[in-house]
């Protein structure tokens, strides 16, 4: 009985390097040649980084990739008998295609192409590609081998039409972005698949981000039975390694993994470490493939600004975090207090500039143009729109990137100040609803308490007037959230939202100030997505809008 060393390369590029992307590729497979694999499985357009987008528009571009596509076979020849199994775009007569071509010994074996292509929440493939409708195979050493694109395996045509190649194994190469829960459900789809073609299966996915999109890698391989043998790291690059034999069996190599590039089935993370890890996969990536070198942020003393400021620190290094205080004449001497305790634990730069004095010199200058009227919302936006004005000074300034703290919540129902709070480049919490905003603080205080006690436990307050609490004009919390996933991720209507249990006052209100709200989000900063609908690509409600639920 023969067997082939198969390995997984989970690989983070850049969109657009394709130099970058292709000298990725090369030292993956130089590394796997060294640890006896004969095939080297890589992520989905892993020349162009996922996902393109409008550069596939380019004709230039795509000339260019296919340029690097040869020229990567041949910096390939060197390393005799090795299959790279390379995704990539290719002009066709019929169209553009996503594809992925196998190299060998500085030459092409085969080529495939996409056959079911997702245009839906987050993609749009159809925008940009034609659809495939043949299968491909190819043998390494008596070892049979198909090939499918991530969503090919999401229905039954693409890998059926590989195994009637008499394969023993499909290697799936996927750009499959995360959100909470979707390892689950990748691998409940790779079984169905497993079960329909009787084929161990080999899944290698992207990781990392691309601007909202987060990657998570969690690459996995199953036997022709549906076991799962590996599972390679949350959101780290890797190389992980099976054996894969003649008659199907798919075993773990017992040379060239690592316990940093692989896991056990059982040891999955919690949702809270999860989306830890994404926030903070999708800052780095962002920071580092723009070329800033350090963020900074407003500092209130509450548990958002706590939060953004923990992940930034474990993402960069205290080093790269800057934050800033900026107290006005509503500032409780506790949030001071708190911000000073935190910034020392965590040992970020710290300054403070109080705006209570430039917030009066508003109010002088529009007091003759607002006689009459009584303080409102008016002055209290007032007083956010300085604070972003002072940290967009210091951007411009120093070259730190402005990280917004508003949350989910907080965007849906509109509760932040349009060019104050939301003025800035990166927002982390986009799409973290605020009861897990507490849930991610409480988490993380688990591995040394970076975030004080009481910033966790005192009621949550934007502190633009006086005794002022988030509760004074919104529900609790858990009945907003709650409304934002049945209306925003599961498109349910407001009566059903009712018939769930919620009160028809709390529906209506969190449901109107959604939709009156459209115009703030569609001019605040982007953020990692992190659930299956996120205010960005997949959220795209029109700003002049007649329907009223």
């Amino acid at each position: 009985m023969s067997a082939v060393r198969v390995g997984i390369a989970q690989l983070n590029p850049l969109v657009g390097d394709l130099t970058g992307n292709a000298r990725l590729v090369l030292e993956a497979a130089q590394e796997a040649y060294r640890q006896g694999a004969r095939v080297l499985l890589t992520p989905e357009l892993m020349l162009t980084g996922y996902p393109p987008e409008d550069l596939l528009l380019r004709p230039d571009f795509v000339e260019r990739c296919e340029a690097i596509l040869r020229t990567l076979c041949q910096d390939l020849s060197d390393l005799r008998g090795m299959h790279v199994v390379v995704g990539h775009v290719c002009q066709t007569p019929e169209g553009l295609r996503n594809a992925a071509s196998v190299l060998v010994d500085g030459a092409m074996l085969g080529t495939y192409f996409k056959q079911e292509l997702p245009n839906y929440s987050v993609f749009d493939e159809k925008r940009y590609f034609t659809s495939g409708a043949k299968a491909l195979g190819f043998s390494v050493d008596g070892v049979r081998f198909g090939i499918n694109i991530c969503e090919d395996i999401w229905g039954a045509t693409a890998p059926e039409a590989a195994a009637t190649l008499d394969i023993q194994a499909l290697l799936v190469l996927n750009a499959s972005p995360y959100s909470v829960d979707k390892q689950a459900q990748r691998v409940r789809i790779a079984l169905r698949c497993v079960e329909r073609t009787h084929c161990a299966l080999v899944y290698a996915n992207l990781v990392g981000a691309q601007d909202e999109l987060v990657f998570d890698g969690a690459s996995f391989a199953l036997t022709r039975e549906g076991q799962l043998v590996l599972r390679a790291a949350d959101f780290e690059t890797c190389l992980s390694y099976i054996e894969v034999s003649s008659e199907g069996l798919v075993s773990l190599s017992d040379k060239g993994n690592s316990t940093q590039g692989m896991r056990l089935a059982a040891e999955v993370l919690s949702k809270e470490a999860q989306i830890w890890e994404a926030l903070k996969v999708c800052l780095t990536d962002y920071v580092k493939k723009n070329g800033f070198r350090s963020v900074i942020l407003g500092l209130s003393g509450g548990i958002d600004s706590a939060v953004v400021m923990a992940v930034a620190v474990d993402a960069l290094g205290a080093e790269h975090v800057h934050a800033v205080m900026m107290p006005s004449r509503y500032t409780a001497d506790i949030s001071q207090i708190d911000a000073r305790d935190m910034v020392k634990r965590l040992g970020v730069e710290y300054r403070e500039i109080a705006i209570a004095d430039l917030a009066s010199s508003f109010d002088q200058v529009l007091a003759p143009i607002f006689t009459g009227r009584a303080p409102d919302v008016t002055e209290e936006n007032i007083q956010a729109r300085l604070r972003g004005m002072l940290l967009m000074a210091l951007s411009n300034k120093f070259g730190h990137l402005v990280l917004t703290t508003g949350n989910k919540s907080e965007l849906s129902t509109g509760y932040c100040t349009l060019y104050g709070d939301m003025a800035g480049g990166f927002a982390v919490l986009k799409d973290v609803a605020k009861t897990m905003v507490y849930r991610l603080a409480r988490w993380r205080n688990t591995f040394g308490e970076v975030i004080p006690v009481r910033i966790i436990t005192r009621p949550p307050s934007a502190e633009l007037r006086e005794d002022q609490t988030d509760q004074d004009n919104l529900p609790e919390y858990e009945v907003i959230d709650a409304i934002i996933e049945h209306y925003v991720e599961r498109n349910a209507s407001p009566a059903q939202i009712v018939a769930a249990g919620y009160s028809v006052a709390a529906v209506d209100q969190v449901v109107r100030l959604i939709r009156i709200s459209e115009y703030k989000r569609k001019q605040g900063p982007f953020g990692p997505r992190i659930t299956e609908r996120a205010f960005g690509r997949d959220w795209r409600y029109p700003l002049s809008n007649g329907f009223r639920d």
